[in-house]
């Protein structure tokens, strides 16, 4: 049901976890795909076969996110080779997995989330919609954390709660434009950033959420997929949450 042929679609965060998810879900809907990636290399290049094999281009850039220039470079080789860009998801990030009391969150720490979630974000949404001519959609991988707070790890939070009042802001700001500009806000995700709390107890983790199961990449992916599709068209500044209940807030 959902066609996204002809569409040109870039993910960052682009070679594990949810943004690969991403990446096949858009391809299998026809789209054309680049991904972005810091070092990963070898996924990278599989993931990108896996999508050429499917049928639609697809690219990768390798480079650090969190500044202007690699957003700048990743979004110019994706006009130069597809044109235009349609959707862009901005997934790149990192968690910290180890909580640390705002008393001693060291400055690094602080400003390396910030510089990666944040201002990352920021510099690959500029660099998308100056190449959205014919509307766009801008989906980011918020976080419960933004939402509720998360102790120990203020910086993180701190990060994904200013993203959902960007996306809110752009929302209203783009609108003229035809541009949508949603969250999706997941909790638990099964991925390599969260082998350590998990190891330390997951039962626990899934006690805590009503469905009783950690969400897989694809379980995250699906809505984003929906939320760069016509069907949610008229849907922006949306925070969609995807956390199997453990955090109900509208």
């Amino acid at each position: 049901m959902i066609d996204l042929t002809g569409k040109k679609a870039l993910v960052t965060g682009g070679a594990r976890g949810i943004g690969a998810a991403c990446a096949r879900l858009l391809a299998s809907a026809g789209a054309d795909v680049g991904i972005a990636y810091r070092s990963r290399d070898v996924e990278a290049e599989a993931l990108v076969k896996e999508l050429e094999a499917i049928g639609v281009a697809a690219f990768a850039f390798k480079g650090d996110l969190s500044t202007r220039a690699a957003n700048d470079a990743f979004v110019s080789e994706a006009v130069s080779r597809f044109g235009q860009v349609d959707i862009y998801v901005g997934n790149s990030g990192i968690w910290p997995d180890v909580p640390i009391p705002v008393s001693d969150l060291d400055d690094e720490r602080w400003r390396q989330t910030i510089a990666t979630n944040l201002d990352g974000m920021f510099f690959g949404a500029r660099a998308a919609v100056r190449h959205m001519p014919n509307g766009g959609r801008l989906v980011f991988i918020s976080s419960t954390a933004g939402q509720r707070g998360e102790a120990g790890h203020a910086d993180y939070a701190a990060s994904k709660g200013a993203m959902i009042s960007f996306v809110k802001s752009l929302a209203v700001e783009l609108g003229a434009r035809d541009i949508t500009v949603n969250s999706v806000a997941p909790g638990w995700v099964d991925t390599e950033a969260v082998v350590r709390p998990f190891s330390a107890g997951r039962e626990r983790i899934e006690a805590n959420i009503p469905l009783g199961r950690v969400a897989s990449p694809t379980d995250i992916a699906g809505p984003v997929l929906f939320l760069s599709s016509s069907l949610a068209r008229h849907i922006t500044g949306e925070i969609l949450n995807v956390n199997g209940g453990s955090v109900l807030c509208g």
